[in-house]
């Protein structure tokens, strides 16, 4: 494997850890005139996301054909990547805020938002890409 192959994954992860933030901020800015809507729009970032972890598993699983746990190890960075840029985020609009009690809690997510998201990412993945795996040799 060159150079060039073996760092695909790195630049595929960034980008689907640049597309988590891009949603869940986007999806958080639309408005909602009711509390209905702002649930819709929640579950609807939490559907895009979802498909784009699965897109990046697919990816890692048939266009890279890595093993069940590089593959969960890849997305579940780019998960704990996009966490980590979405703490960024938080932090920073926090400041951006005239907010005149600005949580002393948030520089915390900077931690915790990757810790949560990116543990069970790697499970999930790591159970999809072996059944995806087992499923794929049989056929």
């Amino acid at each position: 494997m060159n150079r060039h192959a073996g760092q695909r994954w790195l630049w595929v992860a960034v980008l689907f850890a640049i597309v988590y933030p891009v949603v869940g901020i986007t999806f958080g800015a639309l408005p909602a005139a009711s509390n209905e809507l702002r649930i819709a729009w929640r579950l609807a970032a939490w559907a895009l996301s979802a498909a784009a972890f699965a897109g990046h598993l697919g990816y890692e699983h048939f266009r890279l054909r890595n093993s069940p746990r590089r593959a969960a190890l890849h997305t579940s960075f780019a998960v704990a990547l996009g966490a980590f840029v979405l703490a960024v985020w938080v932090n920073v609009h926090a400041h951006l805020v005239a907010s005149s009690h600005p949580s002393r809690f948030a520089p915390l997510a900077l931690v915790v938002f990757p810790l949560v998201t990116g543990v069970p990412a790697f499970v999930v993945a790591l159970i999809a890409g072996t059944l995806l795996a087992r499923t794929h040799r049989r056929s």
